[in-house]
């Protein structure tokens, strides 16, 4: 039998080679090595579409890791194309037709209404009676004035009488005075000649001298104070008169309002906005309705608050009715803004329609300069919201927009100039773009 023995190592085999260093003779791996088995088609197959389904997943997140933006229907925005051609600076309004020229009838005095001879929308000619109040007040306070009057009248008539007495009374006394220096003055010449032919004392010529002295004084006097009395009885008698000239007046004014208790239309044209009824009670300065001219009209349009700085009186408009053009202009404009607009006004320059009356709308272009060719975009509600300062734009497919910073000109006739940043046949969103807030692009869908 044969047996198979392990290997020996050389120092086994030699005893003398008790101290000579062991050596290890490396072990072939052949015998080790075996052939695996093959991996199946299956198991290779689902380790392809593993790494395709992972490969499919990153993808998918790099795409959704890219800002989209906000998403938007399509049917909610309006879209506008750029387009070149020629831009019209004006304005198209809606204006009203009114009459140019309103009487507008006020209550001068308050009342009770006895008595309506008109109605609303009745073609008047001036002069019309409308209506007839009644005040008992301001017939009593006329009657009271009268009375005042009366008196006056009777107090200047007596300081008139008292003048003219005391006027010929001074003339007496001064005709007196006169009298008495002269007769003085004659006296003193006598008895100076006796003097001298020594007939009479020295002291006979100094009385009569004395007494000359005297009645000269008593002329001057007299001269003096009735000046003085006849200039204060005139200035009375003027403050007199000029008072009874107040009190005239007053009553002119009181038989004025008593006359205007009975109102007349002050021009031809049509009653509007009467609606006074019998026994109602009228208050001074209400407003009672007016009169309008339907002769001539004017043009009133509201106007929004963004041109407030651009129209002025004196700009040419111009509307249509029928087929023909008439000519305007802006002839006055109010500054006052309310609920963001300001009133115009335009007048007819060449004639005005026949068949025109008031309250009739009518579309008025006002020409705010002159025209010229232009990148145009249509107006909208984003100008408002962005300021004009930017806008969407669509891509070339249609289903995004970008956030475009733009240069924006002048607005007339509902369209804008584009002075920089949009391209001609690029669309814009022209709706309302404030609830997009700061997103950078839009995706849009058609549902």
């Amino acid at each position: 039998m044969v047996h198979n023995l392990p290997d020996m190592t050389l120092a086994s085999c030699n005893p003398d080679a008790t101290n000579t260093p062991m050596i290890h003779q490396s072990v072939s791996g052949a015998a080790m090595d075996r052939p695996l088995p093959p991996t199946p088609w299956w198991r290779r197959r689902a380790r392809t579409m593993v790494l395709a389904a992972l490969g499919a997943l990153a993808l998918t997140g790099l795409a959704l890791s890219i800002p989209k933006g906000v998403s938007v229907k399509r049917s909610d925005l309006a879209l506008a194309t750029v387009s070149a051609g020629e831009f019209l600076d004006e304005v198209l309004v809606r204006a009203q037709a009114q009459s140019a020229r309103r009487v507008m009838l006020d209550a001068v005095n308050g009342g009770r209404v006895e008595e309506v001879m008109v109605h609303d929308g009745d073609a008047l000619k001036a002069g019309a009676m409308l209506f007839r109040l009644s005040n008992p007040q301001s017939e009593q306070e006329l009657l009271q004035r009268s009375a005042e009057m009366a008196q006056q009248l009777s107090n200047l008539s007596m300081q008139r009488t008292a003048f003219a007495q005391a006027r010929a009374q001074l003339r007496r006394d001064l005709a007196q005075q006169e009298f008495d220096a002269a007769n003085a003055r004659n006296q003193w010449q006598r008895q100076s000649q006796l003097f001298e032919q020594a007939f009479v004392s020295k002291a006979v010529v100094q009385d009569a001298a004395l007494n000359l002295q005297l009645r000269q004084n008593l002329l001057e006097h007299a001269r003096t104070d009735g000046q003085a009395e006849m200039h204060t009885r005139e200035q009375a008698i003027a403050d007199m008169e000029r008072a009874i000239a107040g009190l005239q007046a007053g009553m002119a004014v009181l038989r004025k309002s008593a006359a205007d208790l009975t109102a007349k239309a002050p021009s031809d044209g049509v009653l509007s906005g009467f609606n006074l009824q019998v026994g109602t009670s009228v208050r001074a300065g209400d407003n009672l309705g007016r009169i309008d001219d339907v002769g001539n009209f004017k043009m009133v349009a509201q106007v929004d608050e963004f041109y407030l700085h651009r129209i002025q009186p004196g700009l040419p408009a111009h509307m249509s009715v029928g087929g023909t053009r008439y000519a305007l202009r802006v002839s006055k404009h109010s500054p006052e803004i309310k609920d963001g607009r300001f009133s115009v006004d335009l007048a007819f320059t060449q004639g005005q329609p026949k068949d025109l009356h008031a309250g009739l709308s009518i579309d008025v272009g006002v020409q705010l300069g002159q025209s010229s060719h232009a990148l145009l975009l249509a107006d909208g509600a984003f100008y408002g919201d962005s300021g004009g300062a930017w806008v969407y734009v669509l891509n070339a497919a249609g289903d995004s927009a970008e956030r475009r910073s733009v240069r924006l000109g002048r607005r007339a006739a509902g369209r804008i100039e584009v002075l920089d940043g949009l391209r001609v046949g690029e669309q814009v969103v022209i709706s309302k773009v404030r609830q997009f807030g700061d997103a950078k692009f839009l995706s849009i869908r058609n549902t």
